[in-house]
């Protein structure tokens, strides 16, 4: 049985993953849950960049959008559950200590991205219904890749310090990590120096993504419900809001788990630490298990696509 009270490692070549402390014995039963959200996320973004890519009629901004949402969701997702059911499964604990920080790296790095691709998506969104007749002019397919090539470079530029800085920290500790992934701050909390630069610039980055974005997004729909209540009839109204619709619930499945996940992680000690690592978890695995049932059930053309492409595949 591995020993989780291993200290001493000044410069660790691994590191140990705990998984959830203190529900061991639950490993696999949770484990079961989280791998069927993983192959829920597989599938249906997988299908999400299928369908985008035959369909004609989704040869649109949105789905371009869409697509770059399911790619980053599914980096996000396999990013941390392989890793995570070998703990459950083989209790493979250990992690090479570069592959650490390249996960730490994938998970921070594309958790802004996709930031990114919501204000992206409200962009068109606003476009779409505060100058419909300029729509494909102004989001042509040049723009929407640039816009998508920003959104990823901001994302792997404001975290690649995070590595760095935790790479020229000494860990005389121990090389114990009590969480499922190299999530940032648990694994510099092993450090015995002081990480006061890693959470100052960790919490700058994140109000600086968080805060930018979330502004951005609301004055977008702001303009948007402006537009909308000056249509003339109800019937209108309610059909514009209703391209809308997928879009605000996919922001409000990335960004509440994210927020309150951040909240009990810093300000709140009395919350068991187990909760802490599965609400981190959560947040992971969420929103890529849902982004594509959301477009996929509210989303008109997916959903003909999809029933297409099934009825093609059965005949």
């Amino acid at each position: 049985m591995l020993d989780f009270n291993s200290t001493a490692f000044a410069s660790p070549s691994t590191f140990i993953l705990m998984g959830i402390p203190g529900l061991e014995d639950m490993h696999i039963w949770i484990s079961i849950p989280f791998f069927s959200m993983y192959i829920a996320a597989l599938v249906g973004n997988v299908l999400i960049l299928f369908i985008t890519k035959t369909e004609a009629v989704l040869h649109e901004p949105m789905f371009y959008f869409l697509s770059m949402l399911a790619i980053t969701d599914l980096i996000l997702s396999t990013s941390i559950l392989p890793k995570m059911l070998g703990i459950f499964w083989f209790k493979y604990h250990e992690i090479n200590f570069h592959g650490c920080l390249t996960q730490m790296f994938f998970i921070h790095a594309f958790s802004g991205v996709e930031s990114g691709l919501l204000v992206a998506m409200a962009l068109d969104r606003y476009v779409a219904i505060c100058n419909p007749l300029r729509h494909s002019s102004i989001l042509t397919n040049s723009v929407v890749t640039r816009v998508g090539i920003v959104a990823l470079l901001r994302g792997l530029v404001l975290m690649t310090p995070h590595p760095f800085l935790v790479r020229r920290w000494p860990y005389c500790r121990t090389n114990v990590v009590p969480h499922t992934y190299c999530e940032h701050m648990a694994v510099v909390k092993l450090a015995c120096a002081d990480i006061s630069i890693n959470s100052i610039y960790s919490l700058a980055v994140i109000i600086l993504i968080v805060g930018t974005d979330v502004a951005c997004i609301s004055l977008s729909y702001i303009q948007i419900l402006y537009t909308v209540f000056n249509l003339p009839s109800k019937d209108a109204r309610l059909k514009t809001l209703s391209t809308c619709g997928s879009h605000v619930c996919v922001i409000l499945t990335f960004y509440i788990p994210a927020l309150f996940s951040f909240l009990t992680h810093r300000f709140s000690k009395h919350i068991p630490q187990h909760i802490h690592i599965l609400l981190a978890n959560m947040y992971l695995l969420v929103p890529p298990m849902l982004n594509p049932i959301i477009y996929g059930v509210k989303t008109k053309q997916i959903r003909e696509s999809i029933v297409r492409l099934f009825v093609t595949k059965i005949n």
